[in-house]
């Protein structure tokens, strides 16, 4: 410890020792520049004198007389004035000293070099509006520099190329812009002599077609947007050259905002085919429709007798098949008595059931090498004796019956495994009155249990085939003429709509109704003709179809309209259509006329597939004609009144 503070001394004593030599030789080097300076000033004095003597002489040869010695002691004279007598000597060395001073400055001559470094520019990307500015400095010029006192817009841009220039604030430019000039306005201008443009007048301008060079042909190929339309055009020209249906579908959806007009759609129905066999169906009349649900591309179609070829089954059922282009029906079934309704049955596929004039219900199987049925109905009092023009399959898969009723008002319950004999019936009267003669019915959505039926006194009727009120239950009278078509609302969706069905008349209507209320809702008055057969679309919660005798078949969307269809057709050879039929997906319908021609519809897509909205909407399309209903029955009241009051 002793040794480590003797050390730290010895390093003090020496820092010191330094610091006095350092005072010292700074103390001597101005002692010694100060020495110097005295010795400057009268060498600086002397070779004075010797210029001025040196200039004299030169003045003199030149005939310039020298300056006199007053006027050069008048230079020195303010300096020897302002000193005094005992400090004379210190003033002159005080000249000599900032004349010598002031010595002459060298100047060289040197490059400079310049550079330009431009400012950082801030690139930053914004989600919203882009503004497409125009530099308006060379117009307005640069009176308050390159931000304007009013330039508040920022000028954002989304491109990742950014240029060196830098970029200014500027206010977004606003032109006026002049109409569009169409073709006979440029011609007329072209007619007319040529003056001179003004700053105010459009210019017209004639874009000549150039011609590309090989590079740029290739520079064009090689963009993403001809790439684009590139690859979307040769997929609709290999469609083209393969199909026959439309090939102007855009999958990708680019266009499916705007597909809400008839231009874009194109025709709301169109027709698809049609199914016609010369040897079955040629001078029979369609009596009946249904697609198959196992094999939806299946329809059957029922025909009546042929007065033209009496040796000829006088019933025929024919199986069509939609999926393939054939002309021949894919099964020809028969039967003695003409088949007034078919369908298939729904649990069974091979099976197909067929309701005829006589009243015997028939059973085809197509498993079986031959044409007859392969089960009848006898003709006796416990079944049908007269023309059965409703059957139809209700129940499940393991619990289901075939439903037939004829216009003798009796309705039958039949196993599709014992046709002998009805499981059960049932005499269809309403306040034991006589029989109803049924012409159509149809089942309650998801029920096999509440059904109603049209009959050939123009009224309908609601029945029950259980419980404790089986039968005829309430009755709704509107029409002036037979029933002839009849169906409930079975759309699934949100909201039920089972209690409404629609009816079809002689009388040349439509009808809307409720099971809550005894009074049609709505009476659509379109037709001009026996009005044959409706039917509601399956999966569209407003539309529903129906056919006339002038050959129309009409689409009615609900929502968009009630007093006139939405789409219409008329089917060619001026013949009558009495029977149409859905298909399961919605977008086809089949129609049947008097001359054994079934014709298949295609429906447009934004006519037959439903909005989300479309059920909020029914329900307030069903709102206004229940209170234009109510509406009318007033009316209609204050009608009767005053008819019936006297007069005074």
């Amino acid at each position: 410890m002793a040794d480590r503070k003797a050390e730290l001394e010895r390093k003090k004593l020496k820092l010191e020792q330094m610091r006095k030599e350092r005072e010292e030789k700074n103390r001597q080097r101005k002692v010694k520049e100060g020495g110097e300076e005295k010795k400057v000033a009268p060498t600086s004095s002397g070779q004075s004198q010797d210029l001025r003597a040196q200039t004299d002489e030169l003045l003199s040869s030149l005939g310039i007389p020298p300056a006199s010695g007053n006027d050069s002691q008048a230079v020195v004279q303010p300096v020897k004035e302002t000193v005094g007598p005992n400090e004379g000597a210190p003033a002159t060395s005080a000249v000599t000293t900032q004349q010598a001073s002031r010595r002459k400055a060298k100047l060289t001559v040197t490059k400079v070099g310049e550079t330009n470094i431009p400012p950082r520019e801030n690139v930053t990307y914004s989600k919203e509006t882009q503004t497409i500015v125009v530099d308006t400095t060379e117009k307005e010029g640069h009176r308050f520099g390159a931000r304007g006192p009013w330039d508040y817009y920022d000028e954002d841009t989304d491109s990742i190329d950014v240029h060196p220039a830098p970029t200014h604030h500027k206010m977004p430019h606003v032109e006026n812009v002049h109409p569009t000039l169409t073709q006979e306005d440029i011609q007329k201008q072209e007619e007319k002599p040529s003056a001179p443009a003004t700053k105010d007048s459009p210019v017209t301008m004639v874009k000549k077609v150039i011609e590309l060079s090989e590079e740029e042909k290739k520079q064009i190929m090689m963009t993403e947007e001809f790439q684009t339309f590139f690859n979307k055009t040769t997929r609709v020209v290999e469609r083209a050259l393969d199909e026959e249906i439309d090939i102007f579908v855009d999958y990708a959806g680019g266009e499916s905002e705007d597909m809400e007009s008839d231009l874009r759609a194109g025709e709301r129905l169109k027709l698809q085919r049609n199914f016609f066999d010369e040897r079955w169906s040629k001078h029979r009349t369609v009596t009946s429709l249904d697609w198959s649900k196992q094999h939806p591309e299946l329809l059957v179609a029922s025909y009546n007798a042929n007065e033209d070829s009496p040796n000829d089954p006088d019933g025929v059922t024919l199986i069509w098949n939609s999926k393939f282009k054939k002309t021949t029906p894919e099964y020809v079934f028969h039967c003695q008595s003409p088949v007034m309704s078919s369908c298939f049955a729904e649990f069974h596929p091979n099976l197909v059931v067929g309701g005829t004039y006589s009243g015997q219900i028939v059973l085809w199987d197509n498993r079986v090498n031959k044409r007859t049925p392969i089960q009848r109905t006898p003709l006796s009092a416990a079944a049908h004796t007269h023309p059965v023009y409703c059957i139809n399959v209700v129940g499940t898969q393991n619990a289901h019956n075939l439903i037939s009723v004829s216009t003798d008002g009796k309705m039958c319950s039949w196993s599709l495994d014992m046709l002998s004999q009805p499981q059960d019936s049932m005499e269809l009267q309403h306040k034991q009155s006589k029989a109803v003669a049924v012409t159509c019915f149809s089942f309650l959505s998801g029920d096999v249990n509440n059904f109603v039926v049209g009959s050939e006194d123009c009224t309908v009727y609601t029945a029950c085939r259980h419980g404790g009120k089986t039968g005829i239950s309430e009755a709704f009278e509107g029409h002036m003429g037979p029933i002839t078509g009849i169906d409930c609302h079975n759309v699934p969706g949100q909201i039920d709509f089972s209690p409404y069905f629609l009816t079809s008349s002689f009388d040349w209507t439509l009808k809307l109704w409720s099971i809550k209320d005894q009074k049609f809702l709505h009476s659509f008055e379109d037709n001009s003709d026996y009005v044959y057969d409706v039917q509601w679309s399956p999966i569209h919660p407003a539309l529903f179809a129906s056919v006339d005798g002038d050959g129309r078949l009409d689409l009615w969307n609900l929502n968009n309209e009630t007093e006139v269809p939405t789409a219409s057709v008329v089917a060619e050879g001026g013949v009558a259509l009495n029977h149409c039929r859905w298909h399961g997906s919605g977008s086809s319908i089949a129609v049947g006329d008097d001359v054994g021609r079934i014709h298949i519809y295609d429906v447009a897509e934004n006519t037959a597939n439903p909005k989300m909205d479309e059920w909020s909407r029914f329900v307030r399309t069903l709102q206004e004609l229940k209170q234009q209903a109510v509406e009318r029955e007033e009316e209609s009241s204050l009608g009767s009144v005053s008819m019936t009051s006297p007069l005074r």
